[in-house]
């Protein structure tokens, strides 16, 4: 084999490996950014006695709704907004948070990862039903990317606020979500 074949092939492992450890490292949204994040007003509502259907597919609260709480909300709904989630900011108001949108309901896992404050993870169906709320705490100090705690649910969003915001609130699993104009 040629010296250039063999300089080529060392050359292309070698980027290889970059690439692999970047990605895997998360150092890729350094590089690239996670771009500009649109914002909106999430509201929960109790529409416990409206007789709701809770299999409708419509993001929809009954007029009758006792709304319960407010956040306004960054809204992450590409990957790299996704992967950098709140991990970036220092802290949130009272009445702030961050609105994940998948691209479809499905089970996801959230970690608390480079996060500087705990938080609330609420799980939202399609149908703007929530189906699980964790309480997050910090991890402990040290605790490597693959030993982060996972925070699993059902949904296509899922909703980020400062721990305790849900028990405050009184939002609880099977309230309704009205979201932004923008994702709904």
């Amino acid at each position: 084999m040629g010296r250039r074949a063999l300089a080529a092939i060392v050359g292309f492992v070698g980027l290889s490996v970059i690439a692999v450890v970047v990605i895997q490292s998360g150092a890729w949204v350094d590089i690239v950014g996670v771009g500009e994040y649109d914002d909106g007003t999430v509201t929960v509502h109790d529409d416990s006695d409206c007789g709701a259907d809770p299999g409708a597919t419509a993001v929809a609260v009954c007029t009758d709704a006792r709304q319960i709480a407010s956040v306004e909300v960054r809204i992450a709904d590409n990957f790299s907004q996704r992967y950098t989630g709140l991990s970036d900011t220092e802290s949130l108001g009272p009445n702030e948070g961050m609105l994940f949108v998948h691209n479809e309901e499905a089970e996801y896992a959230y970690v608390m990862r480079e996060m500087s404050f705990p938080i609330d993870i609420i799980f939202i169906a399609e149908n703007g039903t929530i189906t699980t709320i964790h309480h997050a705490p910090l991890p402990p100090e040290g605790t490597t990317d693959s030993d982060l705690k996972r925070y699993a649910g059902r949904g296509k969003y899922v909703l980020e606020v400062n721990r305790g915001w849900a028990n405050e609130t009184g939002v609880t699993v099977g309230d309704r979500v009205e979201l932004p104009d923008s994702v709904a």
